[in-house]
């Protein structure tokens, strides 16, 4: 038997979905607008390489664990780019349509597909040190913690391709959703700042995940009172 499968595994397997969720929940949000900067028909492949990549990220980041504190500068790189984010879509839209992000672009010496790929990767790096230090708290299984944590980045996907549906059919959230985007930076730079120790305190989770599921649901019902896109009322989007 390849795994010594106990019931209180599985247990935290399920903690370790729940814990990747509602650390990972405005992940989910920026990987979803990220993504939008890139032809329609592209929006699920970058997604899906992101999953790919997310997969390799964690059994590696669990087998290296120890050793993730010290790239804590990660949430600072992240941070600062989702300010960067924040910036040209509203600089880009501040005398026209705000109902769309901006155009992805090339950078890393990539076309505007991989770039993007790489941009969402990094976004995920931040977002992972700290879900998967907790998750090697939570059991010293390496099996157990790389599960947890596929499973929940899984979850993480779909939740992420449902939001691109949401606003593809409300495009008028994606101010709103480029304000949580902002704020998701500024947590990552001060977790970045109390991680080295500058500030000695940092923003609840709890508090931050309310705020988070406040400002997206102000959007929502502000969104759905302007209507729908009219290409998406009732006619079904073909992909060619």
């Amino acid at each position: 038997m390849p795994f010594d499968i106990q019931t209180g595994d599985l247990l935290v397997i399920g903690a370790l979905i729940v814990l990747e969720g509602l650390l990972s929940a405005d992940n989910a949000l920026v990987m979803a607008i990220m993504v939008l900067g890139l032809p329609r028909d592209q929006h699920q492949k970058a997604l899906r390489y992101g999953l790919i990549g997310g997969f390799a990220f964690r059994i590696l980041a669990t087998l290296l664990a120890t050793q993730l504190i010290n790239v804590a500068w990660v949430k600072l790189v992240g941070g600062l780019y989702l300010w960067y984010l924040t910036y040209t879509h509203f600089r880009h839209s501040g005398g026209g349509d705000r109902s769309e992000p901006p155009k992805a672009k090339p950078g890393f010496g990539l076309n505007a597909f991989w770039a993007t790929v790489v941009r969402v990767e990094v976004i995920n790096l931040a977002f992972s040190i700290d879900s998967i230090l907790a998750a090697v708290a939570l059991s010293p299984k390496t099996w157990v913690v790389v599960t947890g944590g596929i499973l929940g980045i899984v979850a993480m996907r779909i939740a992420a391709g449902q939001l691109i549906s949401l606003i593809r059919k409300y495009p008028a959230i994606v101010d709103g959703a480029f304000i949580i985007i902002a704020y998701v930076g500024l947590k990552l730079v001060v977790e970045y700042a109390h991680q080295i120790e500058l500030i000695g305190w940092k923003i609840n989770q709890t508090f931050s995940i309310s705020l988070i599921a406040a400002i997206f649901l102000a959007s929502y019902f502000y969104a759905r009172r302007k209507g729908p896109r009219p290409d998406d009322t009732d006619t079904p989007h073909v992909e060619h």
